[in-house]
């Protein structure tokens, strides 16, 4: 009863100074909008990541072929043929390996009835499949019966499926690539953007020996453009590395001191990097953001001060009549509180809209979560009792006689 009374008072307070009261909340409404929105931002940066680590696959390694020297330039990685299927095969048979792939890649124009579109071929194994997790959605894969007769199959991307067939099914349907017809088996499920912005669904496979043999021709036999492996989990990817490496060195005859023909990347290991960097980002702009709601707790300390100021008379009266000096401290507090919460509820609207039109008209990726939003809320309150809580004590120590005097 005697809460709700105090209440009550502190609501008359307010509303006697209404435009300094709203003027007050004004700080508390921009820092918590400011909060809620730039962790929206924050958030959707590290679900866009998210997704586009989720779709590369777990556990990944890609082994690239080595790098030439020409007039004292040195070429980048992939310009020198030194990996081989033999090699993919090899890497298959360490126990760390769960799956590997062999891949030769190369642009290639599709063509369906009127229909044409220039994608990337990637010629490999059934295996690309489970390394990747990436699995048709229609129609099936092909098999390594298909690798080993060089049969002209294909399967097709989301992206290559849209721009030549629209809204028909390929499967079963004939395409032509490079004047050679091509039955399509499959069609891949959609990936989306590579953390590198690339379109991942603007992509087909084709046995890796018909991408050799009659599509884009090999000079040396057997040889691959680069081989992509799976570890069977993320705490054998470190054993996984060291024995491809030895592997690979045997295998190639490289002598010690001599530097390796081929390069490993972890893409896992790259991928956690850039969560890493986007999580970082994320805390940095909430804690910008945050530096609003220190402005708007000052904002509400100093017109508190001045609220005491004011009614010094008011509070020497009722500490006369016999009001005990915890319920002057309750009371400013309580005015304190009702102003962060309020301002934080018209910000959390407000921060929430921001969200949307930036989703809506920016194209941003935003994630507006219940967390976020309690955060802002509770943080907003904490900053409300302390920064009230001083103006409140100094009200509550006033003397009776000393305020009562006061003009």
């Amino acid at each position: 009863m005697m809460l709700g009374s105090l209440l009550e008072e502190a609501l008359q307070a307010m509303g006697a100074n209404r435009l300094r009261s709203a003027l007050t909340m004004l700080g508390m409404i921009i820092g918590v909008g400011a909060v809620v929105l730039m962790m929206a931002i924050g958030q959707g940066a590290q679900s866009m990541v998210s997704d586009a680590i989720a779709s590369m696959g777990s556990n990944l390694f890609i082994i690239l072929s080595g790098s030439s020297t020409s007039g004292g330039v040195r070429m980048g990685g992939g310009t020198v043929p030194t990996l081989t299927a033999a090699d993919a095969q090899a890497i298959g048979e360490l126990p760390e390996i769960a799956a590997v792939a062999p891949s030769y890649p190369n642009n290639a124009q599709v063509i369906y009835g009127s229909n044409n579109w220039t994608t990337a071929i990637m010629g490999t194994t059934p295996a690309y499949f489970e390394v990747r997790d990436w699995y048709p959605v229609s129609g099936a894969a092909f098999t390594d019966s298909d690798v080993r007769s060089a049969t002209r199959v294909i399967v097709l991307g989301q992206t290559v499926v849209r721009n030549l067939f629209g809204d028909e099914d390929p499967v079963g349907k004939t395409v032509r690539v490079k004047n050679s017809p091509f039955l399509v088996v499959g069609v891949l499920g959609p990936k989306g953007q590579s953390l590198d912005g690339r379109d991942q669904d603007d992509t087909s496979m084709v046995p890796l020996t018909t991408a050799q043999r009659q599509l884009f021709g090999n000079p040396f036999p057997g040889m691959v453009r680069f081989i992509m492996a799976k570890a069977r989990s993320g705490e054998l990817m470190p054993t996984a590395e060291k024995n491809m490496i030895d592997l690979l060195r045997t295998r190639h005859r490289i002598r010690p001191g001599q530097e390796d023909d081929f390069t490993i990347r972890n893409l896992t290991a790259l991928a956690q990097t850039a969560a890493g960097t986007t999580r970082a980002m994320s805390m940095m702009l909430g804690a910008i953001a945050s530096v609003s709601l220190l402005v708007g707790g000052i904002g509400i300390m100093n017109i508190m001060l001045v609220s005491v100021t004011e009614r010094t008379r008011e509070i020497g009266i009722r500490l006369a009549i016999g009001a005990r000096r915890r319920d002057i401290l309750l009371q400013f507090l309580l005015e304190a509180l009702i102003i962060s919460l309020a301002g934080s509820l018209i910000g959390a609207a407000i921060g929430f809209a921001g969200a949307w039109l930036a989703a809506g008209l920016g194209g941003m990726t935003v994630v507006v979560t219940l967390w976020s939003i309690l955060l802002a809320f509770t943080v907003a309150a904490a900053v409300g009792i302390f920064f009230g809580f001083y103006p409140a004590r100094k009200a509550a120590e006033l003397r009776p006689i000393e305020a009562l005097r006061y003009q």
